[in-house]
């Protein structure tokens, strides 16, 4: 079942942590999130827990793309061009044939039913607060500094 996000910032947040973690650790997007007002959680399957230099080098590029001041949008495609291109796993079951795609510039595309900003520069500053790792689930807490 798909939760609600109310907090536009935090939830573009993790778009971009996702897209990021993808990028450095080819981790896949996170399997479950928990976002709220003032720290979120991100899991993902991966092997190891991250060094202190991967921690901030993750953090940093966080904030690079944040800092770059991306569109943050909506598209709509048809479920079979979006089972092409997405996992839809996450989607509610009543999502039907239209598929919101929330795109965050040339970063970001990922299917998702949440709230978002209108601009990464409307997040804040990404700060990670903890790094976990158990069970082949590593566990990324964060915080927005400056939000709006």
């Amino acid at each position: 079942m798909a939760k609600t996000y109310n907090n536009p910032a935090m939830h573009t947040a993790e778009h971009i942590l996702n897209q990021t973690m993808v990028r450095m650790f080819n981790t896949g997007r996170a399997f479950s999130a928990h976002i709220e007002t003032k720290k979120s959680k991100c899991d993902y399957k991966f092997n190891r827990l991250l060094t202190e230099i991967e921690i901030l080098s993750l953090e940093n590029k966080v904030n690079e793309v944040i800092s770059l001041g991306l569109p943050v949008f909506e598209e709509f495609i048809d479920r079979e061009t979006a089972e092409q291109f997405y996992n839809l796993e996450r989607l509610p079951g009543d999502a039907g044939n239209s598929i919101r795609v929330i795109k965050v510039g040339d970063y970001d595309s990922c299917p998702c039913s949440g709230s978002h900003v209108g601009n990464t520069c409307e997040i804040g500053r990404f700060k990670i607060i903890s790094v976990g790792f158990e069970n082949n689930v590593l566990r990324v807490r964060y915080k927005l500094i400056d939000s709006e």
